[in-house]
């Protein structure tokens, strides 16, 4: 097996565990506190609009420029022109609010007349796929994907427990909540949209977060076993460090997928491998600094209940010996 951290490597990991769980705090509480100045930017898949497929003859020289020049013309706002396809191909994918709440007449109408104004003043174009999103539709979108979370983190709290005990649970969740708000959170702070790309993007970052967590505490469960008079925090530093080079190693073969579709995918897959390469890092922090310390917390807690229960039951049982010796 490689391994990238030599063995016997002990990083004092939970001794920087408050100062890590601070900064997270701060990072989402910042993103979600700039929606007011920033704006929170729906993509049509959730606040509703049209997307249309365009090719355009190779000889028109169509570029984004000028296709978005001529959209905003026709009434449109802001309209999203993405290329893609092989370069000269001459096929865009245009993006923009509107239109979704209009009847199927309308709609023909409004899509008859961006293709004549693009047809003049760009060159031939033949629209091959139209998509109309309505605002109510999207807004059904964005409650079908709060459920979907829901839901997942539900199952998950549910599958961890039963592996695992009650001590480990709440830390994997809370990871995975974790790690969805600080990757929503870096989201907002770049001005950059949410759309089903995005959405599918944050399930897969809980996905592969729980793989990580699930990794140590598997580590973190067989040295409580075995090191049952050492510290816990002792057991834990150990045990992170012991899954480190394996952590490196998944991280980084994901990224290195991952960064191929950032820089080679194209503008069509940019949101969801750009939120993906995010959410690989913070879910790899998460189940270092997140899920394992606050595992320690539980476990902590558990311990004192027990002893106060024990020292309980010996004062009870000491002041009954008394009485009937009396």
């Amino acid at each position: 097996m490689i391994e990238l951290i030599p063995p016997g490597t002990n990083f004092d990991f939970i001794g920087k565990w408050k100062a890590c769980v601070i900064g997270s705090i701060l990072l989402i509480a910042i993103g979600f506190a700039s929606i007011p100045i920033r704006g929170l930017h729906w993509g049509i898949d959730f606040a509703g609009g049209t997307e249309m497929a365009l090719r355009f003859a190779p000889e028109a020289g169509a570029d984004e420029a000028k296709i978005r020049a001529v959209v905003e013309g026709a009434g449109v706002g802001e309209p999203s022109v993405i290329r893609y396809g092989e370069e000269g191909s001459g096929t865009f994918l245009v993006r923009f609010s509107g239109g979704g709440e209009l009847s199927g007449e309308g709609q023909n109408q409004f899509v008859d007349r961006i293709k004549a104004q693009l047809g003049e003043r760009v060159g031939p174009v033949s629209i091959e796929r139209v998509e109309f999103v309505g605002p109510k539709v999207g807004a059904e979108l964005r409650t079908a994907g709060l459920k979907a979370f829901c839901i997942a983190f539900g199952l998950i709290l549910v599958y961890v427990a039963v592996r695992f005990t009650w001590s480990f649970a709440p830390g994997t969740v809370i990871a995975l909540v974790h790690d969805v708000l600080a990757t929503a959170a870096i989201w907002i702070l770049l001005g950059q949209q949410f759309d089903l790309e995005v959405l599918a993007a944050l399930l897969a970052i809980a996905g592969y977060s729980l793989n990580d967590t699930i990794i140590i505490y598997d580590r973190i469960r067989e040295m409580m076993h075995v090191h049952t008079t050492q510290d816990l925090p002792d057991v834990i530093n150990r045990s992170v460090n012991q899954t480190l080079s394996r952590t490196l190693l998944t991280s980084g073969l994901t990224m290195v997928t991952v960064l191929s579709l950032l820089f080679l995918g194209g503008e069509v897959i940019f949101p969801f491998s750009a939120a993906m390469a995010i959410g690989i890092v913070i879910g790899s922090y998460s189940s270092i600094y997140i899920a394992a310390p606050i595992m320690l917390l539980l476990e902590r807690r558990r311990e004192a209940r027990d002893k106060a229960q024990t020292k309980k039951g010996k004062g009870g049982g000491g002041r009954a010996r008394a009485k009937a010796t009396a």
